[in-house]
């Protein structure tokens, strides 16, 4: 029998999603190279960085992609989004390893980067991310 449990990595890789969505929307149009780099950047980092599985006993890393293309299917607000993701990591700080903030902050400079470099909204975003990350 398969115990299905509410693991607090399934949330934390969630909301990574969330932000990398919010980052790729920020300038209201998600383009495939940003979902792409994300998929990328998963399997290349973030795959084994944990050993939890999801349900399917896939990485939970693999949640960020699915999150990713869900919001963006539903066209979410990425303001909305980010302010999410930055109540969740407010909330849970210790969940936000030196190591895992290094890297989420490379993952966001390289979706941001990732069509014809940053504009103006991803800047503030990723700014807006670096300031929360010092404060924690």
């Amino acid at each position: 029998m398969i115990q299905t449990i509410d693991k607090p990595e399934i949330k934390f890789y969630q909301n990574l999603g969330k932000l990398f969505y919010a980052i790729a929307a920020s300038d209201k149009v998600v383009r495939n190279v940003e979902y792409d780099a994300l998929k990328k950047l998963v399997v290349t980092y973030w795959k084994d960085l944990d050993d939890a599985k999801d349900n399917y006993q896939e990485p939970v890393a693999y949640q960020m992609e699915i999150v990713f293309d869900w919001f963006d299917y539903e066209q979410m607000d990425a303001n909305y989004c980010f302010d999410s993701f930055c109540d969740y990591a407010k909330e849970y700080p210790k969940a936000f390893s030196k190591e895992k903030r290094a890297l989420i902050l490379k993952t966001a400079e390289i979706i941001a980067n990732s069509f014809s470099g940053k504009n103006k909204s991803e800047l503030i975003m990723l700014a807006k991310l670096e300031l929360l990350f010092k404060n924690m």
